[in-house]
């Protein structure tokens, strides 16, 4: 038994793993002192990055992805790998994806996208003073660059077109930050 919060675990089965995800079921002592289960799902951790062009451009993915069946457009976005630091992450998807490397990284913080019953952490950065070179997709992935100014992106955000979680909590905060360097600016 082990305390988990107000929850307290007496067994853990697990159902499914992959390479990407497991899949558990516990047997648990609920806050209100009654038995029952709790399921959770553990994705691998991953990044998301915000390309940001001297322009004030955003640099997105438009990607079809399997388990929304559709086309969604967002930062790049990866699963970090065993051993691999969540920076490293970073650079090697913005490459693969968007065959972009940045000179300047600036970190924006962890989104956890989902809390009741998945956890998936996301470590969100901004990408600046970007070179092209050539893209490096993995075989499942067919990613169109699509470049659009910060303000476009933030009405992407508002009116539904981006709908990734750790893409619009990412540009939210370099809008903030950058409407807070402005203010200071004008002091």
């Amino acid at each position: 038994m082990r305390r988990h919060g107000p929850w307290t675990i007496t067994r853990s089965h697990p159902i499914y793993e992959d390479p990407w995800m497991q899949v558990a079921q516990d047997e648990v002592i609920r806050p209100d002192g009654l038995a029952g289960t709790y399921s959770t799902v553990i994705l691998k951790a991953g990044v998301t990055v915000i390309a940001l062009d001297e322009q004030s451009n955003v640099h997105l993915t438009s990607e079809f992805h399997y388990a929304v069946g559709r086309t969604t457009l967002e930062g790049v976005s990866g699963g970090i790998e065993p051993g691999e630091d969540p920076l490293e992450t970073a650079r090697r998807e913005l490459r693969e994806e968007l065959g972009l490397v940045a000179a300047k990284w600036t970190p924006l913080g962890r989104c956890d996208p989902f809390t009741a019953a998945i956890r998936s952490p996301v470590q969100m950065y901004l990408a600046e003073e970007l070179t092209f070179t050539e893209v490096q997709p993995e075989g499942t992935e067919l990613i169109e660059r699509v470049t659009v100014t910060l303000d476009e992106a933030i009405t992407c955000v508002m009116d539904g077109r981006i709908t990734h979680a750790p893409t619009c909590i990412a540009l939210l905060k370099i809008l903030h930050a950058l409407r807070l360097g402005s203010d200071e600016h004008r002091s």
